[in-house]
């Protein structure tokens, strides 16, 4: 269960019984998703660790994912200082969208701040939507063996770059080894969240 913030003043009544439901991103804050939630969607959530919605078509609760695997786990749930609306901080299993996009909003990436995650969406939206002028999909439909030589590659790139004085080059290089990794993390199903999390683990040792 999500220790968080006390429900029991949340106005449901305001909405008809339903409150407005923002789902962002814990580590990027990007807004990924808007739902609805009456009070047992938000007590299921809660308990689940697992978004959950009040569906106003089909008249039901539905966790997201639950039919994709592409759930939204719970880090955080803040209520907004009228008590009418519900921001949930979620990692992200998979793309939100139905469309397959990471974002219901199709925003545009404006700065560089916190791009590795980001590039890690782009990369996941293109292994679930994959086109034949993108190179990071035709990785993808090469399989795992062409992905980890091209890491590889890129990792032996990075150490002949070390060993001389062109600091550009040797930049570059390790973008590309850094993309690389990323492609094959995506096809591992590994998020960048996980191996942030084995690296907290061994600096907290």
């Amino acid at each position: 269960m999500i220790q968080t913030t006390d429900f029991s003043n949340i106005d449901f009544e305001k909405g008809d019984g339903l409150v407005p439901t923002i789902i962002q991103h814990y580590e990027t804050n990007r807004v990924l998703m808007l739902g609805y939630m009456n009070d047992e969607a938000l007590q299921k959530t809660s308990e689940l660790g697992k978004a959950t919605f009040f569906s106003r078509s089909k008249k039901r609760l539905w966790t997201k994912g639950e039919s994709s695997g592409n759930f939204l786990i719970v880090k955080d749930i803040l209520i907004d200082c009228d008590q009418d609306t519900i921001l949930i901080k979620a990692e992200p299993i998979g793309p939100t969208c139905h469309t397959g996009s990471n974002t219901c909003f199709n925003e545009t990436i404006k700065s560089n701040d916190d791009f590795l995650y980001q590039l890690e969406e782009i990369i996941s939206e293109r292994k679930n939507n994959p086109s034949d002028n993108s190179y990071t999909a035709s990785l993808f439909k090469k399989g795992i063996n062409k992905i980890a030589q091209k890491v590889g590659e890129e990792a032996t790139e990075v150490v002949i770059e070390a060993m001389d004085n062109n600091i550009e080059l040797l930049k570059e290089e390790t973008s590309d080894l850094l993309y690389h990794l990323l492609v094959l993390l995506a096809e591992k199903n590994i998020s960048l969240n996980e191996i942030s999390d084995v690296l907290r683990k061994r600096h907290s040792k």
